[in-house]
């Protein structure tokens, strides 16, 4: 056994080879369960007593000298090809395709970052939402034609509970817990029972604005909406208030903007007016103030809200709503270049 095993150690030692592969083979026939070395150690029983030392000697050095050769020949051919043979270093790397920000997103961060140079605080609240907070805190009559179920989400069962159709469900309880005074933006995703279409969606998006203070008026309600349009629009928009209702407002307006693709003149997206709506806007009811516990005779405010979906469609010229729900790529990546 003992010329065996130095004719192994004379194998292993002058052993080379070429690639990883021949390694690990070289690796299974000596070093397995089954290779030539355990097979050696299974016969190391029928040893006699007095060869045992010198023989387990021998096979300890040979095991040893099979897993230092293939740890060399690992180690020299990483070295060699290092994983990149046949592979030109000088060519440019795959680019990476980068994701970008959904319209909706882009659009909704630029109107708070206006808002946010305004003083406004961000203010959010539950989609789920119950009667008070959506509809009677805000000045809705019962028979108002917006609690019909034909308008809103109620939650069976619980006619009290509703999916709300607005985000001044969020400015009721700021009314009812912020310290005065208030100046709170408000965006959200909103919920009303209409049929899906072009223009409409049961589910759609809205940013509000909400400004409580002594001595509020309705000029500087205008100064902010012309500051927001110019800024969201561009320099040379003008804005115009037309009188409206409201039930949480009073004297309540839309506002409409000058349309950017024609400057005025009259266009298929402003239908030929020149002007394009926009948001609802109004000074708080004071039955509002007085529902949420401010003191109507000593504070005044003015809210304002508007459509995300609407305002990013007028901004970049969207015809069809549904695209904003429908995940398509080849609508999506046309933002790619939008930050």
């Amino acid at each position: 056994m003992l010329d065996k095993i130095k004719q192994l150690i004379a194998e292993i030692t002058g052993f080379s080879a070429c690639n990883l592969e021949e390694v690990e083979q070289f690796r299974i026939k000596h070093l397995s369960k089954k290779g030539t070395i355990a097979l050696l150690f299974e016969d190391f029983k029928n040893v006699p007593g007095d060869q045992k030392k010198d023989i387990g000697k021998a096979l300890n050095e040979l095991k040893t000298a099979a897993q230092t050769k293939i740890n060399e020949l690992k180690e020299q051919l990483c070295e060699t090809d290092n994983g990149t043979s046949g592979v030109d270093l000088t060519l440019p790397g795959d680019s990476l395709k980068t994701g970008t920000r959904h319209p909706l997103s882009i659009v909704r961060n630029e109107i708070l970052s206006i808002f946010d140079k305004l003083g406004f605080t961000i203010s959010e609240g539950p989609e789920i939402e119950d009667d008070w907070h959506v509809f009677s805190a805000l000045n809705f009559p019962e028979e108002h034609p917006a609690r019909d179920m034909q308008d809103t989400f109620f939650i069976e069962k619980q006619p009290d509970i509703l999916l709300r159709t607005h985000t001044s469900s969020v400015q009721v309880r700021d009314m009812e817990t912020h310290p005065l005074p208030i100046r709170l933006v408000t965006p959200g995703r909103v919920f009303r029972n209409e049929a899906i279409s072009a223009r409409a969606h049961c589910m759609f998006h809205q940013i509000e604005a909400l400004y409580i203070d002594e001595n509020v008026s309705f000029a500087d309600l205008k100064q902010t909406l012309t500051y927001f349009a110019k800024e969201l629009f561009g320099p040379d928009t003008q804005i115009r208030l037309r009188p409206s209702y409201f039930p949480f407002t009073e004297p309540s307006a839309e506002m409409d903007v000058s349309c950017s693709l024609c400057h005025g003149k009259g266009c298929n997206v402003c239908k030929g007016s020149g002007w394009l709506e926009i948001l609802g806007c109004g000074m708080v009811d004071p039955n509002v103030l007085e529902l949420n516990g401010i003191d109507k005779e000593k504070y005044t405010g003015f809210a304002l809200g508007m459509g995300i979906e609407r305002i990013t469609m007028l901004k970049y010229g969207i015809k069809d709503l549904r695209l904003f729900f429908e995940n398509d790529l080849r609508f999506l990546e046309q933002f790619s270049a939008v930050v």
